[in-house]
């Protein structure tokens, strides 16, 4: 039906080697819900850990946009510890799948900035800063 378009099987156990060692080999995965979940964690380990990561599992009849990883992080209730990050881009994904483009360009950009320029960051990804003032300097970048 879509002949340019190319796929290879891969079985878990090497597939996860292959996550790890080479990266750079996948365009798209598409992988049944527990083969998912296990890839769904190495990557967001490979990338940041699971505060970072946005995922979205789509039906016929609606979509759910998660974090990534799918790691509730309960130790960190009530603590203000928490990185939102995978949190926004789960608005983001949901504001463009609902297309509303530009308010989802609008928050990605302020995330995107708050994060290259490092000077706010939660302590999983290197920095000092709690969920609010995270969040707060994401909010400074929107205006």
């Amino acid at each position: 039906m879509y002949p340019r378009i190319t796929f290879e099987t891969m079985i878990v156990d090497n597939c996860t080697m292959q996550m790890v060692s080479n990266p750079h080999q996948f365009d798209v995965m598409v992988l049944p819900n527990l083969y998912g979940n296990i890839l769904d964690n190495l990557a967001s380990g490979l990338v940041g850990g699971a505060g970072v990561v946005a995922g979205a599992s789509y039906s016929p009849e609606c979509v759910v946009f998660e974090p990534g990883a799918r790691h509730t992080y309960s130790e960190a209730v009530g603590k203000n510890v928490a990185n939102p990050t995978a949190m926004l881009l789960c608005a983001v994904k949901l504001l463009r799948h609902v297309n509303l483009k530009r308010y989802s360009e609008q928050i990605k950009d302020a995330l995107n900035r708050v994060l290259n320029d490092g000077k706010v960051l939660t302590k999983d990804l290197g920095g000092q800063s709690s969920t609010t003032e995270f969040t707060t300097a994401v909010i400074h970048c929107l205006r």
